[in-house]
């Protein structure tokens, strides 16, 4: 990653409708325009968890209008950064990124109670992710 640009992340789960979501929503949101955010899923859902979508609205980020999105390899060749959710997905590998697995329960199922914790632990790593990211230029 140059310093003359700003660095990207890519999160990933398989149906892009949770984690991946709550994931590239605190960013966006921590991180403004500082970190260019991408999310996908290898098979994503027709919509975003209601529960997560609920559980989310409680830290007043709306991700209401979000839409699941296929994973591309060109969408991972644009990002520096790669995490994945722990679901075991496949991602293309190429040289030069960095490649990170969250291990995180799966939303999917689950009722906003139990998403909750989900949501502060994601929002705990991503704030550590910013930290490392563009140390000393905090949200």
């Amino acid at each position: 990653m140059s310093d003359s640009r700003k660095p990207s992340v890519l999160f990933v789960c398989v149906h892009n409708a949770g984690r991946s979501q709550m994931a590239a929503a605190f960013l966006t949101h921590l991180a403004g325009d500082r970190i260019a955010v991408r999310s996908a899923g290898s098979a994503p859902a027709n919509t975003v968890n209601p529960a997560v979508v609920e559980a989310m609205a409680e830290v007043d980020i709306d991700i209401a209008a979000e839409i699941p999105k296929v994973l591309t390899t060109e969408t991972v060749q644009a990002s520096d950064v790669v995490i994945t959710m722990g679901c075991g997905d496949a991602c293309p590998v190429f040289p030069g990124k960095t490649y990170l697995d969250w291990k995180l329960d799966d939303p999917a199922g689950q009722g906003t109670a139990a998403v909750r914790p989900i949501r502060d632990d994601i929002r705990t790593r991503v704030q550590n992710l910013i930290n490392e990211l563009a140390p000393g230029d905090r949200a």
